[in-house]
């Protein structure tokens, strides 16, 4: 589809793909109406709310990290359930925070004394983040909230220490997220641990978050044992269960286009400056780290090697090694994939950069324009 629109826009560019967008809510759905479980968006992955429309067709609602996102959903999308969890609630934005929610989750005991009456009041329907101790990960604890000295979630031990009768009754359900880019052989390995540690608290609640990080939509995901989990918690225990994938909903929806700057070569290396930087555009390939698929390239072989870069002062702002079976020239445009996530909502303009446009790809196969970026955009952000 890409290739198509590759010499459509000036770069770089991100460009959004609707029918993919379409193909994975579909299979999120196909969840939904099998075991009875709702799904939100989470929208610290993908928060294009032009797509909201299409994504509020198959899911329920969305999952916010805070009032902006909060505002975000309640207002992309309307007449549809709002979530909202916080590592730690602001008192001056938390009125506002219940205006534009209707489920809170908070992540400590002392969090849930301090604003989780007002939240029941107000007609919230309140949970408290859990911490089952059960680290699945492999090599990135950065995203792991099991992990030694995390301060995400409530241990059993902070439980029975800090949860009064009186806590436990504005309770209507638990969440937990511990998962990332992870497989449901996870999750019920997670489950299970949830089970043995929370299980007497699991009866008298309503609902239970099995929160993001499920890779449902890529393929040879094990859709089945998923359903099988989630049947489980709501036979046994007789709950709502939600999940709240963010890259699963937008998985492989997109692309980032850039164009070739310069190649330069230093020792057997030849390195090809591209007008996109990974620091400011993709900034997961570095904090993560990982190396993005890119349209009619390899990673690990082919006639013509090159590392790709970014134009920054940064000496680390580096894509990774790809290999062509062709050699680049200046000007010519490549296309990094899926980039539909973690990219529109957390890049920056280090070094002045201009954020790329976001573009849509059409079901009908048109590419539009859904914002432009220019220099006001970066200094706006700076002052008056």
């Amino acid at each position: 589809m890409i290739n198509r629109f590759m010499e459509e826009h000036i770069t770089p560019y991100y460009a959004i793909d609707k029918a993919k967008l379409r193909s994975n809510c579909e299979i999120l759905a196909g969840v939904q109406e099998r075991t009875g479980c709702r799904i939100l968006l989470a929208q610290k992955a993908f928060s294009a709310y032009d797509t909201y429309p299409l994504i509020a067709e198959y899911l329920c609602g969305t999952e916010a990290s805070g009032l902006y996102e909060a505002k975000l959903g309640h207002e992309c999308m309307p007449n549809k359930e709002c979530h909202v969890f916080s590592a730690a609630f602001r008192d001056d934005e938390i009125e506002e925070i219940f205006e534009n929610a209707d489920h809170i989750v908070f992540n400590s005991p002392s969090q849930l004394a301090r604003y989780g009456s007002r939240a029941k009041a107000q007609g919230l329907s309140v949970g408290l983040r859990i911490n089952p101790e059960c680290s699945t990960q492999e090599g990135h604890e950065i995203y792991d909230p099991c992990a030694r000295g995390s301060r995400l979630g409530t241990t059993r031990q902070q439980w029975d220490e800090l949860m009064s009768p009186e806590l436990i009754n504005i309770l209507d359900g638990i969440h937990f997220h511990t998962l990332c880019e992870q497989g449901s052989e996870d999750l019920e390995t997670t489950v299970e641990a949830v089970i043995r540690t929370f299980g007497d608290v699991l009866k008298g609640l309503k609902w239970i978050n099995l929160g993001g990080g499920h890779h449902i939509t890529k393929k040879n995901y094990n859709i089945s044992k998923l359903e099988g989990v989630i049947n489980q918690l709501t036979t046994a225990f007789g709950l709502t269960v939600y999940l709240e994938p963010g890259e699963a909903v937008a998985l492989d929806a997109g692309y980032l286009v850039t164009s070739v700057l310069d190649i330069v070569q230093n020792a057997d290396d030849k390195i090809a400056i591209l007008d996109m930087s990974a620091a400011c555009h993709a900034p997961d390939v570095i904090e993560m780290p990982y190396q993005p698929p890119l349209y009619k390239a390899s990673t690990d072989n082919g006639a013509y090697g090159y590392i790709l870069a970014g134009p920054t002062c940064l000496a680390g702002d580096v894509v990774g090694r790809y290999f062509f079976e062709n050699e680049l020239k200046i000007g010519q445009r490549l296309a990094f994939e899926d980039m539909a996530i973690y990219s529109m909502c957390k890049n920056n303009t280090f070094n002045g950069m201009k954020l790329p446009d976001i573009c849509l790809i059409e079901e009908d196969g048109k590419l539009t324009t859904l914002k432009s970026f220019g220099y006001q955009d970066f200094k706006y952000r700076l002052g008056m």
